[in-house]
């Protein structure tokens, strides 16, 4: 909104020429984003607990986690006022790349809302049933990949996609497999995210990492000068997305305040769907999947614990007759939980090895 009410005016002074950079904005965006969540923090909170939104902790899981039990949850709405906001504010707002991202990111998060509100209600982990929080990620991702293949946004192909570390090759996807690519994208992300969200704090601190990661991406792909240095696609208005990582960045930053060991309160599926939502989103919309894997190595080996979990349990009780497992349990942050370390100490290391991967995703703009 501002880039609208105040670039016009840089012909009448100087000063507001600064609303026509990308890095002025984004840099806005941020601050915004983790004032909001500073400002409006308290108030949710104190709204969640007087509508009895306690968080239902597992049986089966770690002990001490029991004493979590009635922790205020749902906080993913501070996380989408925030970015929702701070990106409204400071973006262009007819930029269709923004416009998309935002979209993901509200329809991920009523869609973790919904799981949210029927573990409340019920007192049940299981919240919505599996089956239907996929469809409802499917949908977007066929409304999404749909979008992008019949009306693209550049003059690259919609479904070609880069691939780390290599400046003269791409992956052409096919066509009638696009769909689904983007489907699976959506929904693999959302899900890695809300399966990373088990301690306090962990999975907002990665995402910071993530949407900073990616806030850097877009504005170098939005640039012709330093995309045709980097041989990377050039995408036209890509650059926009920087401010709407930015801002989710720093949402996740500004929740991390009050969501940090002993957390205050959890974001719930509310927030870690719509993270992982928004995250999967800005990876198609740049044409970097892959580099999805390694700016979110963490929660893909979050992810890869839990499939590898249950596969190998199924296998061995077919075979044996006897269940077994790979890990004292899963997700992988739950196994060093099991093995004795202690939570603080869980998450400050997996926000380092986040950070790692953040830096190996960074190498490739160089190692090409």
């Amino acid at each position: 909104m501002l880039y609208h009410l105040l670039a016009p005016l840089a012909d009448e002074h100087i000063a507001f020429n600064l609303f026509r950079y990308i890095t002025f904005r984004a840099a806005g965006a941020m601050v915004t984003a983790l004032i909001l969540s500073f400002l409006l923090g308290p108030a949710i909170i104190r709204w969640l607990r007087a509508l009895r939104f306690g968080q239902v902790i597992r049986t089966d899981g770690p002990e001490r986690h029991l004493g979590k039990a009635g922790t205020p949850t749902m906080g993913g709405v501070l996380i989408l006022i925030a970015t929702s906001v701070s990106t409204l504010l400071w973006a262009e707002l007819t930029n269709r790349y923004v416009l998309i991202a935002l979209i993901v990111l509200l329809w991920m998060g009523a869609l973790g809302f919904l799981d949210d509100y029927l573990k409340v209600v019920r007192r049940r982990t299981e919240g919505l049933v599996g089956r239907y929080k996929l469809i409802g990620q499917g949908v977007l991702g066929l409304l999404l990949g749909a979008y992008l293949l019949f009306w693209p946004s550049s003059v690259i192909p919609p479904n070609w996609t880069s691939i780390p570390f290599f400046a003269d090759y791409h992956l052409e996807i096919w066509k009638p497999l696009f769909i689904p690519w983007v489907m699976f994208i959506l929904a693999g992300s959302s899900n890695a995210v809300n399966l990373t969200d088990g301690l306090d704090g962990l999975a907002a601190g990665l995402t910071a990492i993530a949407a900073a990661t990616f806030g850097v991406f877009a504005y170098v792909i939005g640039r012709v000068d330093t995309s045709s240095y980097l041989g990377l696609f050039y995408l036209p208005g890509s650059g926009e997305l920087a401010i709407f990582c930015v801002a989710l960045g720093g949402a996740a930053l500004g929740f991390l305040w009050f969501n940090a060991h002993p957390a205050e309160v959890f974001m719930g599926d509310t927030g870690s769907l719509a993270l992982g939502g928004a995250i999967g989103a800005v990876a198609i919309l740049l044409k970097m999947e892959f580099l999805l894997a390694i700016v979110g190595g963490v929660f893909v080996l979050e992810a890869l614990s839990v499939i590898l979990q249950v596969g190998y349990f199924k296998y061995t009780l077919r075979r044996t007759g006897k269940g077994q497992r790979l890990f004292l349990m899963a997700p992988l942050h739950h196994h060093f939980e099991k093995a004795g370390w202690a939570e603080s100490k869980v998450i400050i290391r997996f926000w380092i090895l986040g950070i790692l991967f953040a830096l190996l995703a960074f190498s490739t703009l160089k190692i090409r």
